[in-house]
């Protein structure tokens, strides 16, 4: 395969993706150029006395980690200078970023979690950053509102992530199919080296963390029984993976296939994973691929947000896989 570039490869499908304009590529640019900064400190981060908490505790009630703090820093600092950006949404702010009248303002809406997973980065696990992008709506003036910022997914023009793992890796869509990008540190570029990503019509491994199994709802319990004792795409029984690293969990459920369930328990009716830093992207890339996302109800991308930081309940993946799971919910509801 040629050596082509995140930049090359969307110039190269321009005609059949509206929005990427100068604009966007130039806002894709800084996406990746911060992408490329955490990066650099991720890997120095047992050097640098980065790892570990910063002792404050952030908008989702969750123990700062230096490294939330860095990544947040980072990506807001290159992103209002952008020129591509009106407003942006951190996991770890509490209210909506609006770019400043010192800066040039662009048309897109940027909606992030800095850094998820961070909490493993002190046992060198896989973490990364994920991105939702919004636009604008056409001749919209002035300062931006939180009404058009709570937007649901389907009105994304683009999302993804960057993993920071054994390699760097951009995944993203622009509504044209997934694709992953390798960073190279020797030419300091991401490299296509997964074109056209698809998601297994149905997989053989289920990702959740049993240890809340007792604080769940009955139709979850009822779920992840099933995949206990379903057959498996290869047709015997489903494996279990958990990293706790949303991004690393679904990162392999993307090319593997199979089920990332996160289900609502009794310290969370509500779910945990924020909807539109989170679910709402990934729901974007899994469609995308093929494969669905639910909140155990309906489709994740059609969900309203009634707040910037919105939580649900999440069942990621395959297509088979996630109506196993809405099946169980819709009995249950039926009863």
């Amino acid at each position: 395969m040629a050596d082509i570039t995140v930049t090359e490869h969307l110039l190269l499908h321009q005609k059949m993706t509206p929005q990427a304009t100068g604009m966007f590529t130039g806002l894709l640019y800084d996406l990746i150029l911060s992408g490329k900064t955490i990066s650099r400190r991720i890997n120095q981060a047992g050097l640098l006395d980065i790892l570990g908490g910063t002792g404050e505790v952030n908008v989702q009630g969750e123990n700062v980690q230096k490294m939330d703090a860095i990544a947040n820093r980072i990506l807001i600092y290159r992103m209002e200078r952008s020129g591509a950006v009106c407003a942006m949404a951190s996991e770890e702010e509490p209210e909506l970023i609006r770019v400043g009248p010192e800066f040039p303002r662009g048309d897109y809406i940027l909606i992030f979690d800095p850094l998820d997973g961070s909490s493993n980065i002190d046992v060198n696990v896989d973490v990364g950053t994920i991105f939702s992008l919004h636009r604008r709506a056409h001749g919209a003036t002035g300062e931006v509102s939180l009404e058009e910022v709570l937007k649901p997914g389907t009105e994304q023009v683009a999302a993804g992530y960057i993993l920071y793992g054994p390699s760097t890796m951009l995944v993203l869509s622009t509504g044209q199919g997934v694709h992953g990008f390798t960073l190279d540190p020797g030419v300091g570029e991401f490299l296509l080296s997964h074109p056209d990503i698809r998601i297994p019509e149905q997989g053989y491994i289920y990702s959740v963390n049993e240890g809340y199994r007792e604080q769940w709802d009955a139709p979850a319990r009822e779920a992840v029984e099933w995949f206990h004792t379903a057959k498996s795409s290869k047709g015997g029984a489903y494996s279990s993976r958990y990293v706790g690293s949303l991004v690393a969990d679904f990162h392999r459920t993307l090319l593997y296939g199979g089920i990332y369930l996160y289900p609502p328990y009794s310290g969370k009716p509500d779910g945990k994973l924020r909807l539109m830093c989170e679910a709402s992207p990934l729901a974007f890339l899994a469609e995308q691929a093929g494969g669905k996302a639910s909140d155990g109800h309906g489709r994740i991308l059609e969900r309203v947000p009634a707040t910037l930081h919105a939580r649900t309940p999440l069942y990621i993946g395959s297509s088979r896989d996630v109506e196993a799971v809405e099946t169980i919910y819709a009995r249950h509801k039926n009863r």
